[in-house]
Formats: structure tokens, sequence, C-alpha cells
């Protein structure tokens, strides 16, 4: 068994708890300025995280709510636009310092660098986001301290396909069982462990009732010494929270 190389990150309800406050508020935004009557309250916007990707939520929601609208001339491009501003909202959202990484995220990968662990990102969400998200939360240098950020549309299909995960891995060149994926969802889940990567579910109120069966483990957290995390399946971190030794000690057991 290799050892633990890499840890690779989802970023949307992984890094940040950043769905309900932040993309579903730039939704809004978007149709609002669009002049759409469209809102997605939290509980319909959780109905739509069945679907991973901007763009092609928005198309779920019209085949559920507006099934005609999907035969419009132009459709696609409309989608596009519409995810476009909703892009430039959430963007300007994170400038603001109003969406936060998670507790012990930051202390995480200071720990990981500390022991040099490879990073790497594995998500849905726009290059523009991912970025961003690094720059306001960790400085103007986090973006490098990530060799890889695999997101948006550089591969054909999102999660839970795992392709965004194979052209990680090709670009990490390492073997999928070198590397640790965490994720917050059934949907990354699936993706990581389709690509051969072990994985650890952090998840969140969007995903408490997710079946995560095939992950290491299982938290309502990351933690620290001082707030230590539930552990809804696997075993308890080696220090009761969520850091190296104890990502090595559960890489160990794959």
């Amino acid at each position: 068994m290799p050892a633990l190389t890499a840890l690779i990150f989802d970023v949307d309800g992984t890094l940040a708890d950043n769905e309900c406050d932040g993309h579903r508020v730039a939704f809004n935004q978007a149709f609002a300025e669009a002049g759409l009557d469209w809102h997605w309250d939290a509980e319909r916007y959780g109905e739509l995280l069945a679907v991973t990707g901007g763009k092609e939520r928005i198309r779920y929601y019209l085949s559920q709510d507006w099934p005609q609208r999907l035969h419009e001339p132009g459709i696609d491009d409309y989608i596009k636009t519409l995810h476009a501003a909703k892009t430039r909202h959430y963007v300007a959202l994170l400038e603001t310092g109003a969406i936060p990484l998670r507790p012990g995220i930051k202390r995480l990968i200071t720990e990981a660098r500390q022991a040099d662990l490879r990073l790497a990102i594995a998500t849905t969400t726009s290059p523009v986001n991912v970025t961003t998200l690094l720059r306001t939360t960790l400085g103007e240098a986090s973006v490098d301290w990530f060799e890889v950020i695999a997101a948006g549309d550089i591969v054909p299909a999102k999660k839970p396909a795992p392709d965004v995960y194979h052209y990680a891995l090709k670009a990490l060149n390492l073997a999928p069982s070198a590397c640790l994926a965490l994720e917050d969802s059934a949907h990354g889940l699936r993706a990581a462990r389709a690509a051969g990567i072990p994985v650890v579910v952090v998840n969140n109120a969007y995903t408490q009732d997710d079946d995560c069966s095939g992950a290491l483990a299982v938290l309502d957290g990351f933690g620290d010494p001082y707030n230590l995390p539930t552990v809804l399946a696997g075993s308890t971190p080696m220090n009761g929270y969520v850091d190296i030794p104890s990502l090595r000690a559960w890489h160990k057991r794959q």
C-alpha cells in the first residue's frame, strides 16, 4: 500500500459551507437581475443539489418547474448567460469576505503543507469561484499551494462521474491509492471511489442524510482540539478531530 502522498479537496460544502448563503443567494440575484420571478429558498435549493454543476442545476430546475422553456430557441445560451451572471454575483460575495472556510480547514491545510503532502482540488464549481475563495480566506499565495485545480467544465461529465478525479490523478501523476479525497456528499464520494480514491466525508446540513457507505469515515465537521466533531461512521480520529495523523491512519485502512 503506497503511503499517503496527496490530499484532494472538494470545494463547495467541503472547504466552505457555502451552498445556502453563497451559491443560492447568487443564483437568486442572477434571476432577479434577469427579470425572472424565480426564487430558490433554502429547502428548494437543497432539492436542486441533487444535480451537480450550476448550469446543470438551472436546467434541472427548468425541467421540473418550467419544462416548456427547455424547448425555446437559444435556451442553452440563455442558461449559460444566467450562470455567468450567477458566478459574477458569487465572486462579488466572496470578495466581501462573507463566506469563510469551514472550521478546521485552514489548520488542516497548514498541517498538510508542513507534512509535505501534495494538495489538489477536484470540484464541479467554476475555476474563478475556487481561486477567489482561496485568495479571500487563505491569502493571495494560497492558489499556488494546490498543484492541480480541476474545476468547472474541465471534464465533460461532472460528479458523481469520476472524470474530474481521473483528471486530477493524471495531472498529479499519482496512483489513486496514494491519494485521499475529502468530500462532503454522496455525489463526491461516488466520484472519488469510482476513480479508486479512498474518501473521508465531512458532511453538512444539506448532505447529513446522504448515504456515504464506502467512505473510510464520515464526520459532521473537521473540528479542532476544543471542538471535537461527531463521528457518524468509521473509526474515531486519533486526536478526536480531523488532522494529518488521523488521515494517515484512515488511509492505511483502505
